[in-house]
């Protein structure tokens, strides 16, 4: 969703061959061609796993413990499976990466259908609200979202949901994948902020709200930012809250009503 399909991500070998003549590495575990070598079959009811399983693990490690501390042997010792018997399911930790964060948009497939056809503002509010929340929720989705190609099915699918919708505001077809990069890197930006400020006041053992009212006291005894920022009083006066959390709320609906007003405002003058 941050990075368009076919992008390769920073640091990826170029097409051709690799080094020594070797075919170069595939770009991403839904790239994988029939020509490649299957693994061998194993029976689950050896050690009770499957691929779906270890996905869901590994979901569950990243929530728990980041993207830092994760590794093969930790989700091997979390699940008590031996390290090489998850190879027999997936060829890297980045083919099991890229599958935490296709299951993590799967959580995405419910988003908006409550919405009427013909109310694409709505729909596109809900799925905006949809994507921030996953981005809140797992926060180490936003760094494997703008690291791989991100072309899972159900990644695909949201995309292909906000494309329709873009579609439906009255856009001509040159200007709809732009609206679509204002929104969706909107919400990616805006979500990964959040899910980090989320996390740190948690690793601070506090309240976002204390947390905030931390930070907002060391930096107004900092000689060079002091008056840059108003009291958090103020702050919340003016944003239109009383908790962090009824802020960002503020900001947010803010912000995605500016997009919506932007997209009208283009489909008017266009005529």
């Amino acid at each position: 969703m941050s990075r368009e399909p076919g992008r390769p991500a920073t640091g990826e070998p170029a097409a051709g061959t690799g080094e020594r003549g070797e075919p170069p590495p595939r770009p991403s575990i839904w790239l994988a061609t029939a020509e490649e070598p299957a693994k061998p079959a194993r029976s689950a009811a050896r050690n009770g796993l499957d691929r779906e399983r270890i996905t869901e693990a590994s979901v569950r490690l990243l929530d728990a413990e980041g993207l830092a501390k994760f590794s093969m042997r930790r989700l091997a010792g979390e699940m008590g499976v031996t390290a090489m018997s998850l190879y027999w399911y997936v060829d890297t930790k980045d083919d099991l990466l890229e599958l935490a964060l296709d299951a993590a948009f799967a959580e995405l497939a419910g988003a908006g259908a409550e919405c009427g056809a013909d109310d694409w503002r709505a729909e596109l509010l809900a799925l905006s609200a949809g994507y921030r929340a996953l981005l809140v929720r797992h926060p180490w989705a936003s760094a494997l979202a703008g690291t791989y190609l991100n072309i899972g099915p159900h990644s695909m699918a949201f995309a292909r949901r906000l494309r329709q919708v873009l579609a439906r505001t009255g856009l001509g077809p040159e200007r709809q994948q732009g609206a679509m990069e204002a929104v969706s890197q909107f919400v990616y930006g805006f979500g990964t902020a959040e899910g980090h400020y989320v996390e740190r006041s948690r690793e601070a053992g506090m309240t976002q709200d204390a947390y905030f009212r931390h930070a907002m006291g060391s930096i107004r005894r900092h000689p060079g930012l002091e008056g840059d920022f108003t009291e958090p009083g103020r702050l919340r006066a003016e944003r239109g809250g009383h908790t962090v959390e009824e802020m960002r709320e503020r900001d947010f609906a803010t912000a995605l009503d500016l997009l919506v007003a932007g997209i009208e405002a283009m489909v008017a003058r266009e005529g």
